[in-house]
């Protein structure tokens, strides 16, 4: 997504000129793709898929929504496995049109696990929950802490249920670092991301994600945090930005990769 405006060949051919060994794919240019050219296509070029994005949006109430949501989902994890990543990213979905009910909506996120995480078991796949921050609670995630994803992972084999550890969304939490570590205990420390906070957040705030180094998380310490908690899988950088969306896709990923080497890297 950090770099969208390429097309998954120029992806995979960028990636492997710069060195890049692995790519968090997004399903809808996957699908238009194709799944098995997809996978293929990253195989040829040398590179793994560390996760898949995104599942979830399961707090919906009527029956018919709810079984849609959970339909595609187990697409997702069928998709995730097929270009060989054990990590499905989720993001749980906002509150119901015309509800008020945050509590329900994180319990019909847990009912929603209890159908999916046994079929992603079975399929090899961990379903990664993504706390978002809370501005988005309404819309979007009704999930909005890494306790809260804990709380609801651990309900279910940690081989199945784990949680993401995206920076944009957590580094204002005071109570992140526990967490981490709680989660790294228990082994459900899935996936890492990065991008940095820069104020004013445009217009929507969806696509505020500012380059690493352009604001004020210290990317260093969050690593640390997560290598502390026994983290050893790859580290994402995600970015939605629609200035960066506009440049030239090719110096963007040259550029990203220089801003992850001289702002997060050892």
């Amino acid at each position: 997504m950090t770099v969208r405006q390429l097309s998954l060949d120029e992806l995979a051919s960028c990636c492997a000129e710069s060195g890049i060994r692995s790519v968090g794919l997004w399903r809808e240019p996957v699908q238009e793709y194709g799944v098995g050219a997809a996978a293929e296509l990253m195989r040829r070029a040398g590179l793994g898929v560390s996760t898949l994005c995104r599942g979830g949006f399961l707090t919906a109430v009527e029956p018919a929504e709810r079984a849609r949501a959970l339909d595609d989902n187990r697409r997702a994890v069928d998709e995730a496995a097929a270009l060989g990543t054990d990590t499905l990213v989720l993001v749980s979905g906002g509150l119901p049109a015309g509800s008020r009910d945050l509590r329900g909506a994180r319990e019909r996120v847990a009912e929603a696990l209890a159908e999916l995480a046994p079929y992603a078991g079975r399929s090899g796949v961990r379903l990664a929950i993504e706390p978002l921050h809370p501005m988005f609670a309404s819309d979007r995630c009704v999930v909005s802490t890494l306790a809260q994803a804990l709380d609801l992972a651990e309900r279910f084999p940690a081989d199945q249920v784990g949680i993401t550890v995206d920076t944009y969304h957590v580094w204002w939490d005071d109570t992140a670092p526990a967490q981490i570590a709680r989660a790294g205990a228990g082994g459900r420390l899935c996936v890492f991301q990065l991008a940095d906070w820069a104020t004013p957040l445009p217009e929507g705030v969806l696509n505020g994600r500012a380059q690493l180094g352009d604001g004020v998380i210290d990317m260093r310490e969050w690593w640390s945090l997560v290598d502390a908690a026994g983290y050893t899988g790859p580290v994402e950088v995600e970015l939605f930005n629609e200035e960066l969306w506009a440049r030239d896709g090719r110096a963007l990923l040259a550029e990203t990769a220089s801003r992850f080497r001289t702002h997060a890297s050892g």
